[in-house]
């Protein structure tokens, strides 16, 4: 028995000694199917799901390649009941087809006649099917594409849908690679795609996701329709297309609170699109009313609940996610399957950082000891102040202001969850607050400054998560967050991962309360890093004050 890095158990848990030679090539070989849960220092342990499996199969691996992992990285026999719980799991896949039928329209095709008599059974699948056509196959209602989709998911029966895409209205998009070129990786994720109709993109925040997108468009040729997370990101995607394409400025709309452009190409925000007037989504037809060729979803993992409502209306359109963390904290994961479409590639971070494409990052958790008083004040709060409570600690602005001081030299961002923190820490450190109710156009000219090199420090809250360009970042202080998020965790440390001149690395620090909620949540949301082979260095919030004394 070869001593390997893993140890498969039969409940489809799998432990991975990270100490061992071989722990990193395995990671990679079983990230596509297996889930990270805990990440203490020597052994990770990851599960193996249904929906994991599923994700690798629609990506082309089959259930002979995963077991094949499994046995060429096992420390101990494989259990046998597992390997034939894996080939069945993944065998359950594309039993059932969506198929365009010349005569019936869309329908519901089995290679397994009881498999498809077994979900014709179910209630929910009732309303969505019309008339049965023989024994292997039955109408669907075209408009219940999605729903179905849904609904045999959460039976154990993901369908393959094979149904094809209207292919819109079209409008010739060409990329300019004028003294740039695309990265291989971006090559293979944006043909992936095109090859797969609609589905997933996971890269590392800095790896270019907007190229992917641009590459994507060029390759369907039709007019687009971009969702994205806030304003701000509305015009980051509108330079880089303009810079990237052969698109121009008139062909590009806005479609956000200040304008309600229609245009080839409309980058509207999520936030618009989920305003509700008097109860109804007054902007939501701007998905039906166009004849759209292909739908970006800019940070897939946030998609609004009413945007997957009509996003299981429009599944005749191509679909595009992107996303550098393909975790949801609402446990909906399975629903962008089913509605945006599989996972089609996914590059881990550390193979981008290994070609150079993003900084090495060293990652620090300083622990900070909640002084007596408010140590009491901790114990006696209700449950749900008790994190606001940990968060906000004053000590934490003290380390807040001693890594400052050390970076001096550096392009800092401080992160936060609380305003009144943010506000103080900004007034302490004499650096500008970007927040919620910052304008727009004060957003951008501050971002600006900072590119620049005018400001050293910025303050932040989470409206810079996503979709902020600063590529001149090395340092980010993170001082509270939303509870266990780990996409949020990823899309911080995100920031400052854009390449650095010279080969820089980048230092994310987050500053921690000891023995209280505030350590727990910051466990849960390194998980994701984790899984990616990011550590977490610990150190003492003394160390920090030692060395600005």
């Amino acid at each position: 028995m070869t001593e390997g890095p893993l140890i498969v158990q039969s409940d489809k848990t799998l432990l991975l000694d990270v100490d061992q030679e071989l722990s990193d090539e395995c990671r990679h070989a079983i990230a596509p199917f297996a889930e990270l849960e805990r990440a203490p220092e020597h052994i990770h342990t990851y599960r193996i799901t249904p929906l994991g499996l599923w994700n690798a199969r629609a990506a082309g691996l089959d259930a002979e390649s995963v077991i094949d992992t499994l046995l060429k990285y096992s420390r101990y026999s494989v259990p046998h009941a597992l390997l034939i719980d894996v080939a069945e799991t993944m065998g359950r896949y594309g039993r059932l087809r969506l198929l365009k039928h010349p005569a019936h329209g869309l329908v519901l095709e089995s290679s397994d006649r009881a498999v498809l008599e077994e979900v014709l059974r179910a209630k929910k699948i009732t309303p969505l099917v019309g008339k049965r056509i023989d024994e292997d196959s039955v109408v669907v209602h075209p408009s219940e594409r999605g729903q179905i989709k849904q609904v045999l998911l959460k039976l154990g029966w993901p369908a393959e849908d094979l149904a094809g895409y209207v292919d819109g209205q079209s409008h010739p998009i060409a990329l300019r690679e004028d003294g740039w070129s695309m990265r291989a990786y971006q090559r293979e994720a944006a043909e992936n795609f095109t090859h797969g109709g609609s589905g997933v993109i996971v890269l590392p925040c800095g790896a270019g996701k907007t190229i992917v997108g641009a590459a994507a468009m060029a390759m369907t040729g039709a007019t687009t329709l971009i969702l994205v997370t806030n304003t701000v990101s509305v015009h980051q995607w509108k330079r880089e297309l303009m810079a990237r394409t052969s698109l121009t400025e008139d062909e590009i709309g806005e479609y956000s609170g200040a304008r309600k452009e229609i245009r080839p190409v409309t980058i509207a925000t999520y936030q618009v699109l989920t305003t509700r007037k008097k109860g109804v989504y007054a902007h939501l037809d701007l998905f039906d009313e166009h004849d759209w060729g292909l739908i970006v979803y800019d940070e897939v993992h946030l998609l609004p609940a009413p945007i997957f409502r009509f996003t299981a209306d429009i599944q005749s359109r191509r679909r595009l996610g992107l996303t550098a963390t393909l975790v949801r904290e609402d446990g909906r994961e399975g629903d962008v399957f089913s509605l945006i479409g599989p996972k089609r590639y996914d590059a881990p971070w550390k193979d981008i950082e290994a070609q150079g494409y993003i900084a090495p990052a060293d990652c620090v958790e300083v622990r900070v000891a909640l002084p007596q008083a408010e140590r009491m004040h901790y114990a006696m709060a209700e449950p749900e102040e008790r994190y606001r409570l940990a968060a906000t600690t004053s000590q934490k602005s003290e380390v807040v202001k001693a890594l400052v001081t050390q970076h001096a030299d550096d392009h800092v961002l401080v992160i936060g969850q609380y305003l009144d923190q943010l506000d103080d820490l900004g007034a302490s450190l004499g650096a500008p607050v970007i927040n919620g109710s910052t304008p727009v156009k004060e957003r951008e000219r501050l971002f600006d400054a900072f590119r620049q090199g005018d400001l050293p420090c910025l303050v932040v809250s989470k409206v810079a998560n996503f979709s902020i360009d600063l590529p001149e970042a090395n340092v980010a202080i993170q001082v509270s967050g939303s509870f266990g998020s780990r996409q949020e965790e990823a899309q911080r440390l995100g920031r400052i991962l854009r390449p650095k001149a010279e080969g820089k690395g980048a230092r994310f620090y987050t500053v921690v309360s000891r023995d209280t909620v505030d350590a727990d949540f910051a466990a849960h949301r390194q998980r994701f890093l984790a899984e990616q082979g990011y550590a977490y260095r610990i150190i003492d919030a003394d160390e920090v004050l030692g060395e600005s004394d």
